[in-house]
């Protein structure tokens, strides 16, 4: 009987330790973190409190309330119930700008930390093009059935918004009257299901030269959501394409570091993107074609900035490749349409040959100082997340170059032979991912010079 009592008594100061103990760690686990801010920028991981629950951010925000935007695709997971006080604020840094960079400047090749592997289902390096699917042009119209296989990713031209500011994303194809032999949309979805099963990819490019969208609310940014999100079920899609041209992204003044933006047409395009992946998970496909103002120009100068009239598009695609860093597949600047852009030696680099080409891909696999600001520094991209975009024809846009060095250019930067002039910062890269063009349609004009060049030539590099 003693010994019973004894044991009952030890349990029960045992019991009652373990509740102490587990009190007092789910006090210290669910201390209210520092108070949401409607001014504040907040990345990541970010945790901050309001009406009583702490909330993680799960991408970058700015204004959004936690307690109305915590739901399954929204920015804020909500932790649960808090009490007592947190840990202060997390600071943003943001470095100031310098002036453009001198010739000597030699970035050291960084790589963003942590980055996951590619989407499956790509080849090592791949065929990438635009199908005329919604207009027609001088090059005529191409079923999707009758794209070649050689083609691994697809990008469908264009799906447009309803105007600039909706958000409104609508795709349709191409009117008959417009483009004669244009197949039905169940045929276009039975031909696009034939290649998926194929393992060809096919993606939403939205936007192009007349397809200027303008996230500049938050309720543009979920129409925006809602309608990509309806044509790529419609349709049976692998993902999206952005071509935003024009003035879709313009930095706003003072807007001055890429990591941490505060426009809201980049910080809505940022947050939408980031839930159409959260929607459709790992397997969705993102790739970007920006032109070359809107990304290498960033070495020079950055939006505004302290230049004085410098138009607040230069390198205004740098946040948005930054925070979708993580989630991109494959981007593909235009290496065409493009003036003059100085390269990480200093040297200016025209349209026209190899070292265009070579130039411009090397400052993303080498990553650059932005605005000369060696303080913040775009990070270099995965190889497997680089192609550039050349034209597939004289008529396709300016800054067509011969198959010859177009794969003089890929040599450079896969293999690190037959340079020329300029030395790559980025040393080798056997997993470059390929070459984009404009278009499938004017390759099809011009008896698929582009396709019959460069496809076997890709394969053959291993």
């Amino acid at each position: 009987m003693r010994r019973s009592v004894l044991l009952a008594a030890a349990a029960a100061l045992a019991a009652a330790c373990s509740t102490v103990y587990v009190a007092a760690t789910a006090s210290a686990a669910v201390a209210c973190a520092p108070a949401w801010s409607a001014t504040t920028a907040y990345v990541k991981d970010n945790v901050v409190s309001k009406g009583g629950n702490n909330y993680t951010a799960k991408w970058w925000t700015q204004g959004e309330d936690p307690v109305l935007k915590s739901g399954q695709w929204d920015v804020w997971a909500n932790n649960g119930a808090c009490g007592g006080t947190g840990n202060p604020s997390p600071s943003v840094t943001r470095p100031s700008s310098s002036p453009s960079p001198s010739a000597s400047a030699s970035p050291t090749p960084s790589t963003s930390p942590g980055t996951p592997p590619p989407v499956g289902g790509l080849p090592k390096h791949a065929l990438i093009g635009y199908l005329h699917a919604s207009f027609a042009n001088g090059s005529g119209y191409l079923r999707m059935a009758d794209v070649p296989a050689e083609w691994d990713i697809i990008n469908l031209a264009f799906g447009e918004p309803t105007s600039a500011t909706s958000g409104d994303i609508q795709f349709r194809l191409c009117p008959a009257t417009e483009c004669p032999g244009v197949e039905s949309d169940a045929e276009f979805v039975a031909a696009i299901r034939a290649k998926r099963a194929a393992g060809k990819k096919v993606l939403l490019s939205i936007g192009g030269a007349n397809g200027q969208v303008q996230l500049t609310t938050t309720a543009a940014r979920d129409r925006f959501v809602s309608s990509v999100g309806a044509i790529i079920d419609k349709y049976g899609l692998d993902g999206v394409d952005v071509d935003f041209e024009g003035h879709s992204l313009s930095l706003n003044t003072g807007d001055t570091d890429f990591r941490n933006p505060t426009t809201p047409v980049i910080v809505n395009l940022i947050s939408a993107l980031k839930s159409l992946k959260a929607r459709y998970g790992a397997g969705f496909v993102l790739t970007m074609a920006p032109e070359t103002f809107f990304v290498q120009l960033g070495y020079q100068y950055y939006g505004s900035g302290p230049w004085g009239g410098q138009d607040p598009r230069a390198g205004s695609y740098l946040p948005v490749i930054y925070a979708l860093r993580n989630d991109l597949t494959v981007l593909h600047v235009q290496d065409y349409n493009s003036g003059s852009i100085m390269g990480l030696d200093g040297q200016y680099h025209s349209m026209g040959g190899a070292d265009f080409h070579i130039a411009m891909t090397d400052m993303l696999l080498a990553g650059f100082p932005v605005a000369g600001n060696t303080a913040n520094m775009f990070p270099a991209l995965r190889e497997d997340q680089i192609a550039f975009g050349a034209p597939s024809s004289v008529s396709a846009g300016n800054g067509y170059v011969a198959p010859a060095a177009v794969q003089q250019a890929v040599n450079c930067l896969v293999k690190g032979t037959n340079c020329g002039s300029y030395a790559p910062r980025s040393g080798t890269n056997p997993n470059f991912r390929g070459l984009m063009t404009w278009s499938i349609n004017w390759d099809n004009f011009y008896s698929w010079e582009f396709k019959n060049s460069h496809e076997p030539f890709l394969n053959a590099l291993g």
